[in-house]
């Protein structure tokens, strides 16, 4: 099914508009797809289709575009879930994007399985999505947060999380990567040693859903979160894909219609997951958009993608040790395609603008990553960050860029 398979990956960006748009004259070097992809045209083209010829609401009319969009968002959520090897004994519920999902399993899960004096475990590279709601949840249960540490390079330290997950554990959350250090996290071996202790599991796959071969039968996560825009979908797309059991016993996070049976002004019966936690109008082009992304990437095929982008990773990495006063944050063993950074002669918001004005996009910031960055004792980095439209070229401009961040800092 591989329609793409024979092309060249440099080729890639050709199917994506906006960047063969110039920026002042430049083609833009776009190295932020760890904030959010860019968008091929079979994903533009599937959101216009919807609008143009299927739009109406689902699961509610008996009219022919009704039924025309009720079968595209089904066609779309047994897409994504063959996509994520969601396959026997898991749902996959539509949501607005990770955090969303993670807030609904926060709320779902925690407030009926969480208790006093339960522990939740997480890592000190999570984003702040996968902090403050179990934050907020112990709070509010009198549960306890523990936080398993990491290594100078960015690494778990297992040993930490093995002394630390116990009899009081009900629930771990982890990145599977890290959005600043790139960290390819052992998800497969935590999840199983988290429900050897009989705790659920939960894995932020924002990062990794584009970027690695996603099996969550072998995985073992009971939850796994990702974002349609962060693997060339639309915005305001999101997936929480949970075991059947889990979601069945869990309360609904919102109410209202599409998600009941009956209501009464006594009572109201729910419906069963994926349902259950979609109230209202769900976001139906979203979902379509999200199915032609997911079959883009499948077109291309996902060992392709990462064989491309960890030969960008490995150029990047070389290019920028060149650079004098620059280190990177994230030197772990088990990495993608994601390059955090420092310069001693600049600030990364200089170093991002002055890039800026080369049109070579990267983020600066914390990246919603606090107290990551308390480890390392900054306030900030850069991070160029790659996707497989990204080149060896767009590499080579980035450097270029930041040996003039150097001449006009230094």
């Amino acid at each position: 099914m591989s329609t793409h398979a024979n092309k060249d990956n440099d080729a890639f960006r050709n199917d994506f508009t906006i960047l063969r748009v110039p920026i002042q004259g430049k083609l833009p070097a776009y190295l932020d797809n760890a904030a959010t992809t860019q968008k091929p045209q079979c994903v533009i083209d599937a959101l216009v289709n919807f609008y143009t010829c299927q739009n109406a609401n689902v699961n509610r009319g008996l009219h022919y575009l009704s039924q025309k969009a009720s079968e595209s968002y089904d066609a779309a959520r047994k897409t994504v879930s063959g996509f994520l090897g969601a396959d026997a004994g898991y749902e996959t519920v539509f949501t607005s994007g990770t955090t969303a999902s993670i807030n609904l399993v926060a709320h779902g899960f925690g407030h009926s399985f969480i208790h006093a004096d339960d522990e939740i475990l997480i890592t000190r590279m999570e984003h702040h999505s996968n902090i403050v709601p179990w934050q907020m949840l112990c709070r509010s249960t009198g549960a306890n947060l523990r936080v398993v540490p990491i290594t100078e390079s960015g690494e778990l330290v297992m040993a930490e999380f093995d002394r630390l997950l116990n009899e009081r554990t009900k629930l771990v959350a982890v990145t599977h990567i890290s959005n600043v250090l790139g960290t390819v996290n052992p998800v497969r071996d935590i999840c199983s040693k988290a429900r050897s202790q009989g705790a659920v599991c939960l894995v932020d796959g924002a990062q990794s859903a584009a970027h690695l071969k996603i099996v969550l039968q072998e995985m073992g996560a009971d939850f796994f979160c990702c974002s349609g825009h962060k693997m060339y979908g639309p915005t305001g797309i999101g997936v929480l894909c949970g075991r059947t059991e889990l979601l069945e016993a869990m309360c609904p996070f919102q109410t209202g219609s599409g998600m009941i049976t009956t209501v009464t002004f006594d009572e109201t019966t729910f419906r069963n997951a994926p349902e259950k936690f979609e109230a209202g109008t769900p976001h139906i082009a979203g979902a379509a958009g999200l199915a032609a992304a997911v079959e883009y990437l499948e077109g291309i095929g996902m060992d392709s993608i990462i064989k491309h982008e960890q030969e960008l990773l490995q150029y990047a990495s070389e290019a920028l040790t060149t650079i004098e006063g620059l280190t990177i944050l994230g030197t772990a063993t088990h990495k993608s395609s994601v390059l955090s950074f420092t310069m001693d002669c600049a600030h990364p918001h200089d170093i991002a603008q002055l890039l800026d004005h080369e049109c070579v996009a990267i983020r600066s910031g914390h990246h919603c990553a606090q107290p990551l960055m308390q480890f390392y004792g900054i306030p900030a980095t850069a991070r160029a960050s790659f996707g497989l439209y990204n080149t060896k070229q767009d590499i080579d401009t980035l450097v270029r860029g930041l040996h003039q961040v150097r001449k006009v800092f230094a």
